[in-house]
């Protein structure tokens, strides 16, 4: 069966951003960098030679990335949600995704420097939010909305207060 693969849109960012996830991740690479041929300048407004499309892998799972120049840009609409397993694993993603001009939001999520937008989320958040005690789940929500790296510790203690 075919895996469906995320296409992203950056005006010419493409191989560096794919570059970029790809250090992020264990099981990631680059599988093939495809250039931009002369036939189609006229359309697409690229130089010949200049990287087209990225096809790359994060841990297993394919992507493309796409020079197609400054027409669209990311927005909230679309994340990256990076299932964490410790408070560690946060704190390494958090602190790259936001390195090199990212910006922090509220929850847990964050934007790279390419404007891509990421849900970095502890596994056990799931688990405080799904309760029979519909109380528990009220005060572990009441402190993610105060927090903007999500802090395990203290939503952990939010549920069992």
């Amino acid at each position: 069966m075919k895996k469906i693969a995320p296409c992203l849109w950056f005006d010419d960012q493409a191989e560096e951003a794919a570059g970029f996830y790809c250090s992020l991740f264990p099981n990631s690479k680059i599988v093939r960098i495809n250039r931009y041929p002369e036939a189609g300048g006229d359309v697409h407004g690229k130089e010949a030679g200049s990287v087209m499309t990225v096809e790359f892998e994060l841990n297993g799972q394919p992507f493309l990335a796409l020079n197609g120049g400054p027409h669209f840009r990311f927005n909230e609409a679309v994340s990256m949600q990076i299932p964490c397993e410790s408070q560690a694993e946060v704190d390494f993603y958090w602190s790259r995704l936001v390195a090199g001009g990212g910006e922090e939001g509220p929850c847990g999520w964050v934007k790279d420097r390419f404007g891509l937008s990421w849900q970095i989320t502890p596994t056990k958040l799931a688990e405080l939010f799904h309760s029979a005690e519909g109380a528990r789940a009220a005060r572990v929500m009441t402190a993610m909305l105060t927090m903007r790296k999500l802090d395990l510790a203290a939503l952990e203690a939010a549920g069992s207060e």
